[in-house]
């Protein structure tokens, strides 16, 4: 079947298994789909991942932006075949003893996620976390890099350019913090009471320099913080449109995070969610683990002009060349190194 020309929607949502059934092909043609994010469910193995995104691409042309949360540690969706990648904490302990070493595991983190992932087709994986680790968020928890804003900015842009050699696009999360508050945003809504100038000088200090670095992508989080906005994050047009994209000057992808989530249900039904994500500044949401929804989503969605997602934005996610195919990648002098290291990283107490 050839290619369907169809320009990118603005809904990013998932699949039910490890093959393309009709129902999904179904879905990821619809005109407001942009792309496809992947899970542990999507998984059996690398040829199998592979074969899946070779499945997606050839749907549609432009090609879907293919993501998946790949971070490390504790949120890393493919497994066998794939380098086990540390928590980022670990990269913040190290960090505190011998920082050049840190910069460097980082850096070779980022490149062997990177050239896993794009080997197998993957565009995006939505990670740095740059959230800060107050130790009050389990959701947070061991995914923040460390406690010091500098830290975690020289940490994220060793692994940002580890990733981007790679050939993957970056997402820094979840703007403008949500590493203050106790609760989780899957579960419950949060709520940040703290002013701006207190986020702004550490949860919000290393956007400016990943941003200056080419971050390609930001997901806001679905917290409130009533002393900026009443509305959260990703739903305000005062965080996105005003202070990210005017004050921080920020012109890449902006993605809700999961509309799913109960953190996000302040909005209403899944369709008003969607548009207010839209109207806030987002370049395109996600309704993840809920099909009913992702179709609810696109109806409601069909009715309304939302038009295409800035095909300068998705250049930005697929600006790099994957480092080589997987057959090649394990050949690879650059490779092979990095993974030993990263390998040996891993293993240390």
């Amino acid at each position: 079947m050839a290619a369907q020309q169809l320009p990118l929607g603005v809904v990013i949502a998932d699949v039910n298994g490890t093959r393309l059934s009709n129902e999904d092909c179904a879905r990821l043609l619809h005109p407001q789909i942009g792309g496809v994010i992947l899970f542990t469910r999507n998984f059996e193995s690398v040829a199998q991942i592979t074969a899946l995104c070779a499945e997606i691409r050839a749907l549609r042309n432009p090609e879907l932006i293919i993501a998946v949360d790949h971070e490390g540690g504790r949120v890393q969706r493919f497994r066998p075949g794939f380098t086990a990648i540390p928590a980022m904490r670990k990269l913040g302990t190290l960090w505190d003893r011998d920082q050049k070493a840190a910069l460097k595991a980082a850096h070779e983190c980022g490149y062997v996620l990177a050239a896993e992932l794009t080997a197998c087709g993957v565009n995006l994986s939505f990670t740095p976390v740059l959230d800060v680790d107050y130790g009050e968020s389990g959701v947070i928890g061991d995914r923040a890099f460390h406690r010091d804003p500098r830290a975690i900015a020289e940490l994220a842009l060793a692994l940002q350019r580890g990733l981007e050699e790679g050939g993957l696009a970056t997402c820094g999360k979840h703007f403008p913090g949500h590493g203050f508050v106790r609760a989780d945003s899957h579960l419950e809504v949060p709520v940040d009471e703290r002013d701006y100038a207190g986020i702004a000088a550490t949860d919000m200090a290393p956007y400016p320099p990943l941003i200056a670095a080419g971050l390609a992508s930001i997901m806001p989080a679905h917290v409130i913080y009533p002393k900026v906005d009443s509305k959260p994050a990703g739903f305000s047009r005062r965080w996105i449109a005003e202070i990210l994209r005017h004050d921080y000057a920020f012109d890449g992808m902006v993605f809700s995070d999961d509309l799913s989530m109960e953190g996000a249900k302040v909005a209403g039904g899944v369709v008003e969610r969607a548009q207010a994500a839209l109207t806030a500044g987002c370049d395109m949401v996600l309704v993840c683990n809920d099909l009913a929804a992702a179709d609810e989503l696109l109806a409601g969605l069909s009715a309304l002009s939302t038009g295409p997602v800035s095909p300068a934005r998705v250049g930005l996610l697929k600006k790099a060349a994957p480092a080589a195919s997987r057959a090649a990648l394990e050949a690879l002098p650059r490779y092979v190194q990095a993974r030993t290291s990263v390998n040996a990283f891993a293993a240390v107490p």
